[in-house]
């Protein structure tokens, strides 16, 4: 009898690593939101760093998160350093690209809770007075174990809320201004 359960239970832990080998190796998670602004105000907002304090998710969530700001004041090669409780742990960002009124890029390097890099795209599509801004992630699971993490942690159920929250702080700080 003892002998069925585990051969069953050894089955099923093959069969889970198995489904799990065969997922992606990468993810993207996107959200988007039409804001009344110019597309070139929206801009501005995701290119200063400093901003971000005003609309981030992840800002609110730490009240003695230590922020370090280098390199350009904003645009391309500004960077934002963090470091905060276990909810925001800590990071780096830094603006690679900017596409005048079209687009900011931004290279993210997670170093705790764990240590990741990912990639963060803000489109802006204009539409008459508003803007349609669209916040994109992409990045590599990490291996085997980050797939098996997959298949009960989804990122775009974790992250999607975020990126929701923080388009609705980008709204409301873009149309009061």
């Amino acid at each position: 009898m003892w002998k069925k359960i585990a051969a069953a239970v050894i089955v099923l832990c093959l069969g889970v690593v198995a489904y799990a080998a065969i997922q992606p190796d990468t993810f993207e998670v996107v959200r988007s939101e039409t804001i009344q602004a110019p597309a070139d105000k929206l801009q501005a907002l995701l290119l200063d760093f400093h901003a971000w304090e005003k609309w981030s998710p992840w800002e609110r969530l730490d009240p003695q998160l230590k922020r370090t700001y280098s390199g350009a004041a904003s645009g391309v090669g500004a960077i934002y350093e963090w470091k905060g409780n276990d909810d925001v742990g800590s990071g780096r960002m830094t603006i690679t690209a900017a596409d005048p009124g079209n687009s900011v890029s931004i290279k993210i390097e997670f170093q705790e809770p764990f240590a990741t890099t990912n990639l963060t795209l803000f489109s802006l599509e204009p539409s008459g007075s508003a803007t349609k801004v669209s916040w994109k992630m992409t990045g590599e699971v990490m291996g085997l174990a980050g797939k098996l993490m997959g298949l009960f942690m989804n990122m775009d159920a974790m992250i999607g809320k975020d990126f929701e929250s923080g388009l609705d702080n980008l709204k409301v700080l873009a149309e009061k201004n």
